[in-house]
């Protein structure tokens, strides 16, 4: 791991209507200044000794995962205030110029594309100037080391609230010389007309790749789902190979896989554990009836709701997140994990845990027979990450020409042939093998062979034979009892056993 990505830590408040329930916001989606760190983060000893001492622990905290070789990425909210709807309290830009920084529609009311009841104006050269210098202090004086943008798709609107890929604020923040060497990175949306951008973003910017997301969740658990209650699924692999390339679809030649950030969760919505467990969100806990939080999980919850002793059930969840998390991790671009996840962390089926973190979101640490195989299993496939070049290049190939940083893939159906075009999108062939090369001129010279079974079914299938491929060795494998480091003869056959993922080296 490499980066660490904070939720929201510059000061923020509790929205009013949950402190008259008695209620906390632990997420701090809810600014309130933009300059200084949240005191309820800093410890008691921090606290105690003001602004200074909260600001200094901050920075020291910095400056250790520094020394650790962490990068510290901020997520930073300037898309609206806590200030809320008209009516809401005045506590920070309201206070100021409340007629200049936030959006109005044409009926005297705040133009809301955020859903926290106002959204900042950045068409407005004034903000412009208030997020960029704010941007530069947390980079220059904290020494982060970039930032992800909450709803970035409300700051790049213009003075007609309509999304603008080159909207000055985004070109100020790519540009300015304090932040030419921090990373930017967008949740490509908002809640407003047209606000879904993902792809959007251009140079520079990492985005959040939902689309990613939803396609690995439908495959591995939506998809299987299908299958095991109807008999099939609606859908082939033609998707899931879009996403392990880089979803160039998306993003371009020009900027690249390493523009998308991929993921299967996030701190909204379910855990790892719980996607693969619940079937519907359980957040009666946040005292809204069960109506907030999203409906569309595309989770399975194998056949049981909720926690169960049943150890094939069991199983079944573990090959489950064993799959989605190698997808994340043998997939093309930035792959990003959620604190827990590698220890199977469980909100008992919450999917919008922001008022009961306390009781929900901790990493339990103590040992637990399937959080310890969880952690085992990740390791190993940041391992593989790590060891092989040619699952992580930073330019998309083209056709027929050497691209310097990119990989070659060549796809084969389960006969060990070229992949034929049914094999793509029926849903009755589930299964492709991705044989991924790093171009000649980069040492050292790389090739992996990564084999997918995407059906509850136990299929044969044969290995590629190639000129230039004796045999392969079986590196790792999302199916536990699998015999690691076994060499076999290209051209020869292997057997999956349900849904699964199994990465070979070239021998």
């Amino acid at each position: 791991m490499t980066t660490l990505e904070l939720l929201p830590v510059q000061a923020f408040d509790t929205e009013r209507w949950l402190r008259e329930a008695g209620r906390e916001n632990a997420w701090g989606y809810n600014t309130l200044g933009f300059f200084a760190p949240h005191a309820g983060h800093a410890s008691a000893g921090a606290r105690a000794a003001g602004a200074d001492g909260v600001l200094r622990e901050f920075k020291g905290m910095v400056r250790l995962l520094h020394e650790a070789g962490i990068q510290v990425v901020l997520d930073v909210v300037y898309n609206h205030t806590a200030e809320e709807g008209l009516g809401g309290p005045t506590t920070s830009l309201r206070g100021i110029d409340g007629a200049g920084r936030y959006r109005w529609s044409d009926t005297d009311t705040y133009y809301d594309t955020t859903g926290c009841g106002n959204t900042v104006d950045t068409s407005v050269t004034a903000t412009a100037d208030l997020v960029l210098d704010s941007l530069r202090y947390w980079a220059r004086e904290v020494q982060v080391d970039g930032f992800r943008f909450d709803l970035m798709a409300s700051l790049a609107r213009d003075a007609d609230h309509v999304f603008d890929p080159e909207h000055p604020l985004l070109e100020r923040i790519r540009n300015h010389p304090d932040l030419q060497d921090t990373l930017v990175i967008a949740e490509p949306w908002d809640v407003g007309p047209d606000g879904w951008r993902t792809g959007s973003f251009g140079a520079r910017t990492l985005e959040w790749n939902d689309g990613f997301r939803d396609t690995v969740r439908k495959f591995w658990l939506e998809d299987i789902a299908d299958e095991r209650r109807r008999g099939a699924p609606d859908a082939g692999i033609g998707a899931l190979a879009g996403a392990l390339t880089g979803s160039r679809h998306l993003f371009g030649a020009e900027r690249g896989p390493l523009s998308g950030v991929n993921f299967v969760t996030a701190h909204d919505g379910f855990t790892l554990h719980d996607l693969v467990s619940f079937d519907a969100k359980h957040n009666e806990a946040n005292g809204e009836e069960n109506r907030d939080g999203s409906n569309d999980n595309r989770s399975f919850n194998h056949g049981i709701e909720g926690d169960t002793a049943d150890r094939g059930v069991r199983a079944a969840r573990g090959r489950s997140m064993r799959n989605l998390m190698a997808t994340v991790l043998l997939s093309a671009g930035v792959p990003m994990i959620t604190a827990g996840d590698e220890r199977s962390r469980t909100q008992n089926g919450n999917n919008n845990a922001y008022v009961v973190s306390d009781d929900l979101t901790p990493v339990d640490w103590s040992d637990d027979e399937d959080a310890e195989s969880m952690t085992e299993a990740m390791a190993a496939l940041t391992r593989l990450r790590a060891a092989h070049p040619a699952l992580r290049p930073s330019r998309f190939g083209v056709p027929g020409q050497t691209t310097p940083s990119a990989s070659r893939m060549t796809w084969y159906g389960p006969d060990g042939q070229a992949m034929t075009a049914e094999g793509w999108d029926q849903p009755i062939h589930r299964a492709l093998q991705y044989f991924v090369e790093s171009t000649p001129e980069h040492e050292p010279y790389d090739r992996v062979l990564v084999v997918v079974h995407g059906s509850g079914r136990t299929r044969d299938l044969t290995l590629p034979t190639r000129e230039d491929v004796f045999a392969y060795r079986l590196a790792w494998s999302s199916e536990k009892h699998r015999d690691h480091d076994r060499h076999r003869p290209a051209g020869t056959g292997f057997t999956a056993y349900g849904p699964g993922i199994h990465v070979f080296e070239v021998v």
